[in-house]
């Protein structure tokens, strides 16, 4: 730069130095403005970023506390305590307050006090707050607006509830919030928090309430429903238990009555249990648990009448399930001189049934005011029913004891008249006799039969009604088993009375001194046709039957004057028993070179004819031989053979055709029975 140049910028600078300050202090501060607004971008960022840093750790601290009260759940299924704790533990650490608890709904209908913070005043707040109503209480208003309520000032607000406003006034809150607990609809209860500030919950605070909530009710459910599993486990192995005494202890019914009322006082959560029943037509106490000898002693003889007075008698009277859940504020009510002696308030009676008829009751009773749940009543009903079943089997067994009896004394008496006529061989009496004993014994033997057989039918009808009946798979395989046992014992006595009912249309056959009418018949064809007709029988009747059959007819056996029904009766008789004897000899040598074999003859005696009978079976013992004829005789098993057969065709051969038998036997080899006919037998 030149000197003049230098000379004059000198000059300007020297009259101009305040404009030049000012454009430098400008131009200072617009280079320093971004910086300041840099800053305060920074600044708000960093807040901003503080804030999230801080709803983040709220949220995580929420699942933090949400995943504890789910593992609480996990580990502790069976108890709810341990998760209401839980969730107050978790509630005072998250949302800064000590005021936490659990209002729950009892089963009977009222607002109790469940887990809750250490708080100040919490044992005054339960002990003078709680249980009420739920109507008029918080805890009724967020069930039933089915959400979360709040309430910023306890004190002020005019809309608070009577027992939210006095909670407050004892634990020392202001605001509060409650949130509702709720099962498909149902208000188990709710979740409190208070605080001592006025004001609103945030809206994270409030969804976090609403999950605790959620998981509360988790807790209660799974609670509830291992609970009602393990009292229908309880109750279904008691009732097993019970069908199991009956079906071991059918005719004990005392042992089965007392094993019921043990189970249906421990089951129903009752403190004694008394079955009434009937005896010679009137209604005693009979077996009881937890009552006083004082008490049974003093009530045994005291008869039960069907009155309004008593639990029993108008369960007698009304054929109902009667519950009283105080006896004292019963208006019917009269007995209290057994209230006061047996110690009790609540009761329970339940009538036991037979085709709608009360036989009986159950009652349960509690010494203190403590009604008895629908799941009891339920339960007691079941007992009754278990006693009614036992009662009846008994009244059924010693009915068909009774007939049974009746039924042996006649075929006792029908024995003792048999060996009379053996000892003096006067069969010509026994027709008249016979005749006499079938009119005493059946009207008797009738009844047995045609009840025997209803009562069987009945059964049927029983196992029908309860395929509508819900019972567990146990249980309906042990109420099967217990019917088809009984329908088993009355188709025995149906099958005996059946056989006793044959053994006197025998004992009238075996009077007979002919049937039809006597005619010359061909000796060879009848013979034939009886041969035929047993063996075909014993074939349909026998499953595996094999006999081999000869025949050695004599052409001129010729013809004789018979009665054929009564021959034919006789040989069918004595052909039957060769095949027994066969057949049995089989099985005792259990096969072998063994062939049954049974022989049928014919041989003409001049103005007679003789059949013979031959088996290869096990032949007759000379003891037995003497006795084959004998009536009532028989070596067979019982059941298969009556002893009338032989002694019937004998007096057919010998007394009514004026014929002969001889047997000549072996033992293990053979038996030969001859008949000796009449050609022209001289009948009267």
């Amino acid at each position: 730069m030149g000197m003049k140049r230098r000379v004059a910028v000198g000059k300007a600078r020297q009259g101009k130095t305040p404009n030049l300050k000012r454009r430098r202090t400008a131009a200072v501060a617009r280079s320093r403005a971004p910086d300041a607004k840099l800053k305060e971008q920074i600044n708000r960022q960093t807040g901003e970023l503080a804030e999230a840093r801080k709803l983040l750790a709220e949220a995580l601290e929420q699942q933090r506390a949400s995943a504890e009260v789910l593992n609480v759940i996990s580990n502790s299924v069976s108890k709810a305590e341990p998760v209401f704790e839980k969730i107050v533990e978790s509630c005072e650490r998250i949302l800064g307050t000590s005021r936490v608890g659990l209002n729950l709904i009892g089963p009977d209908g009222l607002v109790h006090a469940g887990a809750y913070g250490k708080f100040p005043g919490a044992e005054k707040l339960r002990r003078e707050n709680f249980p009420h109503p739920v109507a008029g209480s918080a805890t009724g208003a967020v069930i039933s607006a089915g959400r979360p309520i709040q309430y910023p000032d306890a004190l002020s607000d005019s809309d608070v509830p009577q027992y939210g406003r006095r909670a407050a006034q004892i634990v020392g809150f202001r605001a509060f919030i409650m949130a509702p607990l709720l099962s498909e609809g149902r208000g188990l209860g709710a979740i409190f928090v208070g605080r001592e500030t006025v004001g609103l919950f945030s809206d994270t605070e409030v969804a976090l309430l609403k999950t605790f909530a959620a998981q509360a009710v988790i807790a209660i459910e799974n609670t509830r429903l291992l609970n009602e599993l393990r009292e229908s486990l309880q109750q279904q192995t008691a009732t097993a238990d019970v069908l199991k005494v009956i079906s071991r202890s059918t005719f004990d019914l005392r042992t089965v009555l007392q094993t019921l009322v043990e189970s249906a006082a421990r089951l129903c959560d009752a403190d004694k249990t008394i079955i009434t029943r009937e005896k010679n037509g009137v209604f005693y106490r009979a077996e009881a648990w937890g009552f006083s000898r004082e008490f049974m002693d003093y009530v045994k003889d005291i008869p039960i009448k069907p009155e309004r007075g008593s639990s029993f008698g108008r369960a007698l009277l009304e054929g109902r399930v009667v519950h009283i859940p105080d006896v004292n504020t019963d208006p019917d009510y009269t007995f209290f001189d057994h209230v006061k002696l047996g110690d009790y308030h609540t009761i329970l009676s339940v009538p036991m049934l037979r085709e709608s008829v009360s036989i009986g009751v159950v009652t349960l009773a509690r010494s203190e005011v403590r009604p008895f749940t629908e799941k009891q009543i339920e339960l007691a009903t079941t007992f009754a029913d278990q006693a009614a079943i036992a009662i009846e089997n008994v009244r059924l067994f010693e009915s068909v004891e009774a007939r049974t009896r009746e039924l042996a004394k006649s075929l006792e008496e029908l024995r003792t008249t048999q060996d009379r006529l053996v000892q003096t061989q006067k069969l010509a009496l026994l027709g008249q006799l016979t005749a006499g004993i079938a009119h005493e014994i059946k009207n008797p033997l009738n009844f047995v039969n045609n009840f025997s057989g209803i009562s069987a039918e009945l059964i049927d009808e029983l196992q029908d009604t309860l395929k509508g009946i819900s019972l567990d798979n146990k249980a309906r395989t042990e109420i099967n088993e217990l019917t088809d046992t009984l329908k088993s014992n009355f188709d025995k006595v149906v099958h005996h009375g059946r056989r006793a009912d044959s053994i006197v249309k025998n004992m009238l056959q075996h009077s007979r001194e002919g049937s039809a009418e006597h005619r010359v018949i061909d000796i060879n064809a009848l013979v034939e046709e009886s041969l035929n007709l047993a063996w075909h029988g014993a074939r349909a009747e026998t499953q595996g039957f094999e006999i081999k059959l000869k025949q050695s007819f004599d052409p001129s056996a010729g013809e004789a004057d018979v009665f054929p029904q009564d021959i034919r009766r006789a040989l069918l008789n004595m052909i039957s028993n060769g095949f027994y004897a066969a057949t049995k000899r089989r099985a005792e040598t259990d096969g072998g070179d063994y062939e049954p074999t049974l022989t049928a003859s014919t041989k003409d005696l001049g103005d007679r004819v003789e059949i013979t009978i031959r088996d290869n079976g096990t032949g007759i013992m000379p003891d037995v031989k003497e006795k084959i004829f004998n009536p009532f005789f028989t070596t067979k098993p019982t059941g298969e053979g009556t002893g009338l057969g032989l002694s019937i065709s004998h007096d057919i051969i010998v007394k009514q055709h004026g014929g002969s038998i001889e047997v000549d036997t072996q033992p293990g080899e053979f038996t030969e029975i001859r008949i000796i006919l009449l050609r022209a037998a001289a009948f009267v």
